[in-house]
């Protein structure tokens, strides 16, 4: 299996930050955004190499971390038309060479996250997707991810990228699990009205029309995106006096 970390887009709202910086190198809490991703897919025995997509100043990521990250073998693949996470995963195509992957976003942090366990139920059920979801009280926070509907045992009927109204407490995250076929519904995933790329929510969407099973797995209960300079404050605040791991 295979990590891939995706780290190729600016971050254009976090504003100055990223102006002349990838905003996954930006520092939290003293440390690249990114390595709280890095650190994750070097701990887990079953990945057995690490996968950045870079593009916007892609030289800084590949000059700091180079070739290995705590005894796991790095390769970069450069995203040069940045048109959302399903492009990226396309861009990746060469680099997973046929096998499985767990997707981390470069700018996600999880708190006391249960990789490994999730990886377990993956393996275990036979599952073609696993999605890391929290149980998230605040609808608005719902709305800037995905929103999950599921029936008995987790598995999930349907995705709905960054919904109008948050439909229940489940909140999709960047880390999910994928069987390496996920790549071969790419080609079926609608373009969206609104950003004018294809999403993930689309394209796991595909994958269950299709009869694939695809499960929810509670990962974590502390979890940010950081998109803004607000929510990189906030990570401060939550996290400060708080291991990361």
């Amino acid at each position: 299996m295979k990590a891939l970390i995706l780290a190729a887009g600016r971050g254009r709202r976090m504003e100055d930050l990223s102006e002349d910086k990838n905003k996954c190198l930006i520092p939290v809490l003293g440390r690249p955004l990114i390595e709280y991703s890095l650190d994750v897919a070097s701990s887990l025995d079953e990945i057995q190499e690490i996968v950045i997509i870079v593009g916007y100043q892609a030289e800084s990521i590949i000059n700091r971390y180079g070739i290995i990250y705590k005894g796991k073998p790095i390769r970069y693949r450069i995203q040069y038309e940045r048109k959302g996470l399903v492009s990226a995963i396309e861009t990746a195509i060469p680099d997973l060479e046929g096998k499985d992957f767990f997707l981390f976003l470069g700018d996600e942090i999880i708190l006391r996250g249960r990789h490994q366990e999730m990886l377990d139920a993956f393996k275990k059920e036979d599952l073609f997707v696993c999605c890391g979801i929290i149980r998230q009280d605040d609808p608005l926070q719902v709305r800037k991810t995905y929103a999950i509907i599921q029936g008995q045992d987790n598995v999930i009927y349907r995705l709905i990228e960054k919904p109008e109204r948050a439909i229940n407490e489940l909140m999709g995250t960047g880390n999910c699990i994928f069987k390496y076929d996920i790549v071969n519904y790419i080609p079926r995933v609608p373009i969206h009205h609104i950003r004018n790329e294809k999403e993930l929510p689309d394209l796991i969407q595909c994958a269950i029309d299709d009869g694939r099973l695809v499960k929810s797995f509670v990962i974590t209960d502390t979890y940010i995106n950081v998109n803004t300079k607000e929510e990189l404050q906030r990570i401060e605040q939550v996290f400060k006096n708080q291991s990361i791991m």
